[in-house]
């Protein structure tokens, strides 16, 4: 199984996403576009694609961020649900799928950052990827937006916080508004690069401070993830 992650920033690192991939012998790949890698041209050796987070949006320009090419990415995330490749994509990522999609981001409700619980709709209880999450599930949270809505796209989550937290664009192509990828390294990498966001928490109903952060047990949800994506890379491979 060959994975390509696109990463837009160190600190918006693939983290459980990583792990599950190196635990399944996966052949990896990166685009870390803040190192100037490019982006694949092909999607001929690539079965996963993954597009992690950032603090771009998909409007954001490259006069604003040099090395973020929302158009491009948005090209290759077309590109591989046209040659039936699984996509994921997690906060940012999420919002430029329904953006290749043609459904326009929107602003979330709430600020989240931190854990807080996301409820399942009655698609995503009923859903044969997403039952093992249960009712209600804590998940990681770090975000401002959220991904746009297509009209076959099914909301299968959502937080109290932000309505569209977990999407099903098609049977393989996720967006995860939430971050279930978050570990406790990944966690101090966002806390470190994140003084401004975090120096205001007290103002915010779903923002945690770092010290509550730190005190999180992100290993729950991780497994949740690493189940979904062992579903997700079976179905994968009986309809190739």
């Amino acid at each position: 199984m060959r994975i390509h992650f696109v990463v837009h920033e160190e600190f918006e690192a693939p983290g459980a996403y990583e792990i599950w991939a190196k635990q399944n012998q996966c052949d990896l790949s990166y685009s870390r576009v803040y190192l100037g890698e490019q982006l694949p041209q092909s999607m001929e050796d690539i079965d996963f694609l993954i597009v992690m987070g950032g603090p771009q949006d998909p409007s954001t320009t490259l006069e604003e961020c040099s090395y973020f090419d929302a158009e491009a990415e948005k090209s290759l995330i077309s590109k591989a649900i046209h040659a039936n490749k699984v996509v994921i994509g997690v906060c940012l990522g999420s919002q430029l799928i329904g953006e290749a999609l043609g459904a326009h981001y929107e602003h979330s409700p709430e600020r989240e950052i931190g854990k807080f619980p996301i409820k399942l709709t009655q698609d995503g209880l009923s859903h044969p990827k997403f039952q093992h999450f249960g009712a209600v599930l804590d998940v990681g949270h770090w975000h401002n937006d959220m991904p746009g809505l297509t009209p076959d796209a099914k909301i299968l989550a959502y937080s109290e916080g932000c309505p569209r937290q977990i999407i099903e664009y098609s049977n393989l192509v996720y967006g995860f508004q939430c971050h279930m990828e978050l570990t406790p390294d990944v966690v101090e990498l966002l806390i470190q690069n994140s003084e401004k966001e975090l120096s205001v928490a007290h103002e915010y109903k779903f923002v945690d401070n770092p010290e509550i952060l730190r005190k999180h047990n992100y290993s729950e949800m991780n497994e949740k993830l690493f189940i979904f994506l062992d579903i997700l890379k079976q179905e994968y491979i009986t309809l190739k």
